[in-house]
């Protein structure tokens, strides 16, 4: 990696196979690739059609996609300001410890400031040691006062 540029940009339609194989990727790494119901299709929809629902930043090194960070806006009515909500941070295994995470963060924070953001939020298993102390190391402040709420499935079904 030494002496190698990082790459970060927008992703498109052409690098949906890339994406598809980074959620792989990071659902293995989180232990959950049987919750995985992503298709290049729905993908194509969500993230590249008339009204994208998130966003996609990819990391690249000599043309090769090594990471991505996934994100949507969010709106907070205590700052009265837009956010935004980190969904996904993977970097593929061989890349980690080499700035891949630290430049995706940094690409996120200035569309942050760009877009007039009053913060960025996200979760982080508590598993991930490493990625709290990589979260921590880039200033992030762990707020251990809430839980994680979610309402998925059948749960939001209403009768």
């Amino acid at each position: 990696m030494k002496g190698r540029n990082i790459l970060i940009r927008d992703a498109n339609q052409r690098d949906i196979p890339a994406i598809m194989e980074l959620i792989h990727l990071k659902a293995e790494f989180d232990g959950c690739l049987e919750s995985v119901e992503a298709t290049p299709q729905k993908l194509e929809i969500d993230l590249f059609g008339e009204k994208p629902l998130a966003f996609v930043l990819l990391a690249e090194v000599d043309g090769d996609i090594i990471g991505l960070a996934t994100y949507h806006f969010i709106y907070s009515t205590f700052l009265a300001k837009p956010g935004i909500w980190l969904d996904d941070l993977y970097v593929k295994a061989e890349y980690r410890s080499h700035r891949v995470g630290q430049a995706l963060m940094l690409r996120l924070r200035q569309i942050g400031q760009e877009k007039g953001c009053g913060r960025i939020d996200w979760t982080v298993a508590v598993s991930n040691e490493g990625g709290i102390n990589f979260y921590e190391k880039i200033g992030a402040k762990l707020i251990n006062k809430v839980k994680l709420c979610r309402l998925d499935g059948l749960s939001i079904t209403v009768e």
